[in-house]
């Protein structure tokens, strides 16, 4: 029986420039997590969770559910990765024994609002594919073919931000330079001491899961296209990880939460933002917490003050129906 995790993460600084040469700093939340199991069968199966099957209690069980897990489950997505194993294997002359598994999953991470919730089912599930077959497979070029497995399997649009912190976890600090990304399919990727950190607190809204390539598709285009707004949003968000790399490494943490504010308003400025969402904002700014996307919306994180602020930010999105946690990074 081999047992393997992976987690949510939220994107603190420079997204959404991943997909585009950027530059982003990306955090591990344990608090939410995928897990898999995989062992020996006569047959291989991916055996269904409670989000592949169509049956529910009630009409308000399908509704939250539907609201918690979107429209799809996970069995596309491990079946896609195995694809893709199969095919990194065979493109690099590595023969996989001839033996069958069931594999399973489960995930507590609130799909489709910007937690890496597809992607940690998927990394989870590479890990326990490599463990199987004994197949060893760089820390870069894991995070790529999670990446693979939703672009080219599922035509899903994403970019490697939330695949390298899911494959190396902790902290990390990425950059996508575009001869780099070029040259040789992926990016430089620098731990961080997660200890550097100050006071964060990630809030969520179930009720706005909507998806990525909902949030996305319009930037994608204007980007191909030249659009010089575009192009230039992306370079500042890349310099405000940049900065906020060095804010981390000197403890100056009001220049990290002025970032942090900033890589939201650059986002309100391009994107279409809904009220939903601009309201998560706006309540944490109200106490005097820092505030912006962990992805493509639904989710935000922040620093704050102290305990009182975060007890203030507690019983505010209690209020409009938002949950909050304080991100565990270390084990």
């Amino acid at each position: 029986m081999i047992e393997t995790y992976a987690y949510a993460r939220a994107g603190l600084l420079g997204n959404p420039s991943d997909g585009f040469y950027g530059k982003t700093i990306a955090l591990i939340v344990r608090n939410f997590r995928a897990r898999v199991l995989l062992y020996p069968s006569a047959r291989l199966e991916i055996k269904p969770s409670k989000a592949d099957m169509p049956v529910f209690e009630s009409l308000d069980d399908l509704y939250a559910t539907t609201r918690w897990r979107g429209y799809y489950g996970g069995i596309r997505i491990i079946q896609a990765l195995i694809v893709r194993f199969i095919d990194y294997c065979r493109e690099r002359g590595v023969a996989l024994e001839n033996r069958n598994f069931t594999i399973e999953y489960e995930s507590t991470i609130p799909l489709r609002l910007g937690l890496g919730g597809s992607s940690s089912i998927i990394t989870a599930a590479l890990r326990a594919l490599c463990r199987y077959y004994g197949v060893e497979i760089p820390l870069p070029v894991q995070a790529n073919l999670v990446l693979e497995t939703e672009t080219k399997e599922l035509n899903v649009p994403a970019g490697p931000q939330d695949r390298v912190i899911q494959v190396y976890e902790g902290l990390v600090y990425m950059d996508f330079a575009r001869e780099l990304m070029e040259s040789r399919g992926y990016g430089e990727y620098e731990r961080l001491d997660p200890g550097l950190l100050p006071q964060l607190y990630l809030a969520y809204r179930t009720s706005l899961s909507e998806g990525t390539e909902v949030f996305h598709n319009n930037i994608r285009q204007r980007w191909n296209a030249g659009d010089p707004e575009v192009i230039e949003a992306m370079k500042t968000w890349a310099s405000y990880a940049e900065q906020g790399r060095n804010a981390l490494l000197a403890r100056d943490y009001e220049t990290l939460g002025r970032l942090i504010d900033a890589n939201f308003d650059l986002r309100r400025k391009l994107y279409r933002i809904s009220r939903e969402n601009l309201e998560m904002i706006e309540t944490a700014r109200r106490h005097g917490a820092t505030a912006t996307f962990t992805g493509s919306g639904g989710a935000i994180v922040g620093t704050y003050r102290d305990e009182q602020m975060y007890r203030d930010l507690e019983r505010s999105f209690r209020a409009i129906g938002v949950g909050i946690v304080k991100p565990r990074v270390t084990p």
